[in-house]
């Protein structure tokens, strides 16, 4: 059932990327759901009326389309270092496809694998369906689109709720997150009044693992099961000079996340109108006020005998009688002051500082390219979410033209993909996997160089957590509590000659949780691999890895892995 629900997740994505003509959309971060309602309306920040769009950034030429099925076998090594002395060993059968289309109206990439793996000894058999997606299908030409991502990846849950890249050898403490979205967006005229608006569903799933190593004398960690989401926004505005001399703009929003554990449950409604001054011919203040009503809820759990109920699956029980109660609320007026600075089309920076969620709030985002083939990217992201709600908006930000980056050795999907565009990183939205609904604020920056036979680049993060939960309720103890996930991930893939190539990936995880008795963890890892093309279709690659985790109440996991394998490409 998981398998055909990942299959359903990824394929479907896969289906509608090289369904036909679509239009590319670059989607905003704003307050981090993303969309920008404060951006100057019409064309995504510019300030002068007569300034270029932006268009892509290196990627393939428009027109191009490019899918490629393969089929691999593989044998593994993999030795325990530490704390243990263990070597097992595996072979691997996998099928996958990786896809890229940027036609006139469609832009879509496209990674899935899976992978059946047979262990040997005390190895146990696995099987495994990973890959990322996003794509963007023009519906009416470039004004209608219907835009869709998935990800199906596997992941260790330690206990103290960090969510860190899994180790071969450890099927039983292993957990697969399966996440979609998918909804129609629209970005057309009305004469000089520009209007935007989208609405997207979402779905994530979050498997349980057999087993969960939790430390000594703490509290098991609830993980999160799953939840829906519903995120609608509109604007309609001016740009300068258009009709005046500032821009305005009016905008609203719904977002509504419903958490399956407890039946939490997100809702965060505003409205707010906005205006822009240009104070020259590259810098404009911009400025919005408007209204929220945020609410945050959930039921109990199951009690007996003073104890909370634990399912078969590990969560607690929710009790569907028990009344809903209030977690966190924030009702009245939100604004906020920001600066926009475009001195050319690939400079452009926006910030804001105001007052949302009841405090303060800071947001914005930066992107330089220094050429076309390399970029830098910054985002600053301020929100309130589930897990669930956290990872859709990480892919609804995903660009729709990139190069999945995996692990050599696992199979598995990195925590980003190679694009020169923003937003090419999953790493902070998957730090922590705890069921708690949360503030997260953080910011996540990324550096992109696609020389043609050169591809490498780096993405570096701080996600901050803070958990919200019920007065009187079994989750109360959570209320208030921080995690905060360090990440790093870079990766490097170089043409050595026309028939061989060199690839390495190199991950980190510093995770900080504010539960009692958890303790803090560090995730290291890396990899590097040598492929060489025997034939036009047949290559055969080598690989080495090493991966550890460093806990504070616990011991110490390292192993080290080798592979062997053969790929044929159709």
């Amino acid at each position: 059932m998981r398998n055909r629900l990942a299959i359903g997740f990824l394929g479907g994505a896969a289906l509608l990327a090289l369904a036909g003509p679509a239009h590319a959309q670059s989607i905003g971060y704003g307050d981090g759901d993303g969309a920008s309602s404060e951006a100057a309306p019409g064309d995504g920040g510019d300030i002068r009326k007569d300034a270029p769009r932006r268009g892509k950034r290196g990627g393939p030429r428009v027109g191009h389309v490019s899918v490629t099925p393969y089929i691999e076998a593989a044998q593994i090594v993999d030795a325990e270092l530490a704390p243990g002395s263990d070597t097992l060993t595996y072979t691997t059968l996998a099928a996958g496809v990786d896809a890229t289309v940027n036609g006139r109206n469609n832009a879509a990439s496209v990674s899935l694998r899976y992978e059946r793996r047979f262990g040997y000894g005390r190895a146990e058999d696995s099987d495994t369906i990973s890959g990322v997606a996003r794509a963007s299908l023009g519906v009416v030409q470039k004004s209608v689109r219907f835009d869709v991502g998935a990800m199906a990846q596997r992941t260790r849950v330690e206990g103290n709720g960090a969510s860190i890249a899994a180790p071969l050898d450890d099927v039983g403490n292993t957990s697969k997150i399966y996440s979609f979205y998918a909804g129609p967006s629209v970005s057309t005229y009305a004469g000089d009044v520009k209007i935007d608006g989208h609405y997207h569903f979402g779905y994530t799933k979050v498997t349980e693992p057999d087993s969960l190593v939790v430390t000594p004398g703490a509290a098991p960690v609830d993980v999160f099961d799953s939840s829906t989401v519903h995120n609608a926004e509109v604007h309609v505005g001016t740009r300068p000079h258009d009709v005046l001399p500032v821009g305005i703009g009016a905008g609203a929003g719904y977002y509504q996340e419903d958490v399956s554990n407890l039946d939490q449950r997100v809702k965060d409604f505003h409205a707010r109108a906005d205006v822009t001054v240009p104070v020259g011919q590259s810098v404009a203040l911009v400025g919005g006020i408007g209204y929220e009503d945020v609410e945050i809820s959930s039921r109990d759990a199951v009690i007996v005998g003073g104890v909370p109920v634990v399912g078969s699956d590990g969560r607690l029980v929710t009790d569907k009688s028990a009344p809903r109660r209030i977690a966190y609320e924030a009702e009245g007026i939100i604004w906020d002051v920001g600066v926009l600075w475009k001195p050319s089309p690939r400079t452009n920076l926006e910030a804001h500082i105001g007052r949302r969620y009841g405090s303060t709030s800071f947001y914005g985002t930066f992107g330089w390219a220094p050429s076309r083939r390399q970029s830098v990217n910054i985002s600053v992201y301020d929100n309130v979410a589930g897990f669930g709600g956290q990872v859709n908006r990480a892919l609804e930000n995903l660009p729709t033209q990139f190069q999945a980056i995996r692990n050599p050795l696992s199979g598995d999907i990195t925590n980003c993909v190679a694009s020169l565009d923003q937003g090419s990183c999953l790493g902070g939205a998957l730090g922590s996997i705890r069921s708690s609904t949360f503030r997260a604020r953080g910011v996540a920056a990324t550096w992109g160089l696609d020389l043609g036979r050169i591809q490498t680049g780096i993405g570096v993060g701080y996600d901050r957590r803070k958990f919200f939960a019920a007065p009187g309720t079994v989750l109360a103890s959570a209320n208030g509590v921080i995690d905060e996930n360090f990440w790093l991930a870079a990766y490097l893939d170089a043409q050595l000659d026309q028939r061989s190539s060199l690839s390495g990936n190199i991950y980190a995880n510093w995770f900080q949780s504010g539960f009692a008795g958890t303790g803090n963890a560090s995730a290291l890892g890396a990899t590097v691999a040598y492929r060489r093309w025997l034939t036009s279709r047949l290559s055969g690659t080598v690989a080495l890895g090493i991966d550890g985790v460093s806990r504070q109440y616990e011991d110490d996991y390292w192993t080290a892995s080798a592979l062997a394998g053969v790929r044929y490409s159709f």
